[in-house]
Protein backbone atom coordinates (compact mmCIF):
# COMPACT_ATOMS: atom_id res chain seq x y z
CA UNK A 1 0.00 0.00 0.00
CA UNK A 2 1.48 3.35 -1.07
CA UNK A 3 1.62 6.21 1.39
CA UNK A 4 -0.04 9.36 0.03
CA UNK A 5 2.17 12.37 0.82
CA UNK A 6 -0.54 14.75 -0.48
CA UNK A 7 -3.75 13.43 1.12
CA UNK A 8 -5.71 16.71 1.04
CA UNK A 9 -7.15 18.54 -1.95
CA UNK A 10 -7.90 22.26 -2.01
CA UNK A 11 -9.84 24.26 -4.58
CA UNK A 12 -8.51 27.82 -4.83
CA UNK A 13 -10.21 30.78 -6.49
CA UNK A 14 -8.20 33.93 -5.77
CA UNK A 15 -4.74 34.98 -4.66
CA UNK A 16 -3.60 31.34 -4.34
CA UNK A 17 -4.04 30.67 -8.07
CA UNK A 18 -1.03 30.45 -10.40
CA UNK A 19 0.53 33.85 -11.06
CA UNK A 20 -1.19 35.48 -8.07
CA UNK A 21 0.36 37.00 -4.95
CA UNK A 22 -0.12 34.06 -2.54
CA UNK A 23 0.59 31.18 -4.93
CA UNK A 24 3.89 30.57 -3.09
CA UNK A 25 1.86 29.11 -0.20
CA UNK A 26 1.20 26.14 -2.52
CA UNK A 27 4.90 25.39 -3.00
CA UNK A 28 5.29 21.62 -2.99
CA UNK A 29 1.62 21.02 -3.77
CA UNK A 30 0.61 18.90 -6.76
CA UNK A 31 -1.48 20.75 -9.36
CA UNK A 32 -4.42 18.55 -10.37
CA UNK A 33 -6.23 20.87 -12.80
CA UNK A 34 -9.12 23.26 -13.05
CA UNK A 35 -12.85 23.04 -12.50
CA UNK A 36 -15.94 25.24 -12.49
CA UNK A 37 -17.93 25.08 -9.27
CA UNK A 38 -21.62 25.97 -9.30
CA UNK A 39 -21.85 25.54 -5.53
CA UNK A 40 -19.92 28.73 -4.67
CA UNK A 41 -20.21 32.43 -5.51
CA UNK A 42 -17.38 34.93 -5.20
CA UNK A 43 -17.45 38.45 -3.80
CA UNK A 44 -14.83 41.01 -4.81
CA UNK A 45 -13.37 42.41 -1.59
CA UNK A 46 -10.77 44.49 -3.47
CA UNK A 47 -7.38 42.96 -2.62
CA UNK A 48 -8.86 39.44 -2.63
CA UNK A 49 -12.07 37.57 -3.34
CA UNK A 50 -14.28 35.80 -0.85
CA UNK A 51 -16.36 32.71 -1.55
CA UNK A 52 -19.74 31.87 -0.08
CA UNK A 53 -21.66 28.63 -0.41
CA UNK A 54 -24.24 30.00 -2.85
CA UNK A 55 -25.28 28.70 -6.26
CA UNK A 56 -23.55 30.27 -9.25
CA UNK A 57 -23.15 29.83 -12.98
CA UNK A 58 -19.67 28.37 -12.49
CA UNK A 59 -16.72 29.84 -10.59
CA UNK A 60 -13.28 28.91 -11.94
CA UNK A 61 -11.00 27.14 -9.45
CA UNK A 62 -7.64 25.41 -9.51
CA UNK A 63 -7.38 22.17 -7.55
CA UNK A 64 -4.21 21.10 -5.74
CA UNK A 65 -3.18 18.12 -3.64
CA UNK A 66 -1.41 19.28 -0.48
CA UNK A 67 0.34 17.75 2.50
CA UNK A 68 -1.06 18.09 6.03
CA UNK A 69 1.63 20.73 6.65
CA UNK A 70 0.60 22.55 3.47
CA UNK A 71 -3.04 22.55 4.59
CA UNK A 72 -1.95 23.96 7.95
CA UNK A 73 -0.09 26.82 6.16
CA UNK A 74 -3.22 27.59 4.13
CA UNK A 75 -5.34 27.57 7.31
CA UNK A 76 -2.98 30.16 8.81
CA UNK A 77 -3.08 32.34 5.67
CA UNK A 78 -6.89 32.20 5.55
CA UNK A 79 -7.19 32.79 9.31
CA UNK A 80 -9.06 29.51 9.71
CA UNK A 81 -9.21 28.16 13.26
CA UNK A 82 -9.99 24.43 12.89
CA UNK A 83 -11.20 24.06 16.50
CA UNK A 84 -13.32 27.20 16.33
CA UNK A 85 -14.46 27.75 12.72
CA UNK A 86 -17.22 30.18 13.76
CA UNK A 87 -14.50 32.61 14.94
CA UNK A 88 -12.46 32.20 11.74
CA UNK A 89 -12.29 34.78 8.97
CA UNK A 90 -12.54 31.89 6.49
CA UNK A 91 -14.11 28.54 7.29
CA UNK A 92 -13.12 25.44 5.34
CA UNK A 93 -15.73 23.14 3.75
CA UNK A 94 -15.36 20.16 1.47
CA UNK A 95 -16.92 20.42 -2.00
CA UNK A 96 -17.05 18.04 -4.92
CA UNK A 97 -14.72 18.71 -7.85
CA UNK A 98 -13.90 16.68 -10.94
CA UNK A 99 -10.60 15.88 -9.20
CA UNK A 100 -12.36 14.49 -6.12
CA UNK A 101 -13.50 16.13 -2.88
CA UNK A 102 -11.56 19.32 -2.08
CA UNK A 103 -11.49 21.89 0.68
CA UNK A 104 -12.60 25.40 -0.24
CA UNK A 105 -12.22 28.42 2.04
CA UNK A 106 -15.52 30.22 2.65
CA UNK A 107 -15.73 33.77 3.98
CA UNK A 108 -17.41 34.10 7.41
CA UNK A 109 -17.81 37.89 7.49
CA UNK A 110 -20.62 39.99 5.92
CA UNK A 111 -20.46 40.53 2.15
CA UNK A 112 -23.13 43.21 1.84
CA UNK A 113 -21.97 45.97 -0.50
CA UNK A 114 -19.33 43.87 -2.29
CA UNK A 115 -19.67 43.00 -5.99
CA UNK A 116 -20.94 39.46 -6.56
CA UNK A 117 -19.20 37.22 -9.13
CA UNK A 118 -21.39 34.30 -10.23
CA UNK A 119 -19.49 33.26 -13.37
CA UNK A 120 -15.83 33.02 -14.26
CA UNK A 121 -13.22 34.18 -11.83
CA UNK A 122 -11.76 37.06 -9.90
Amino acid sequence: MAFNLHPHRVAVYGTLKRGRSNHGFLKGARYLGTDRLVTITLYDLGPCPAARMEKSQGVEVEVYAVTPRGLNRLDQLEEHIPRSPERSVYDRKEVGTRHGPAWVYLYNLPVKGFRRIVRGGW
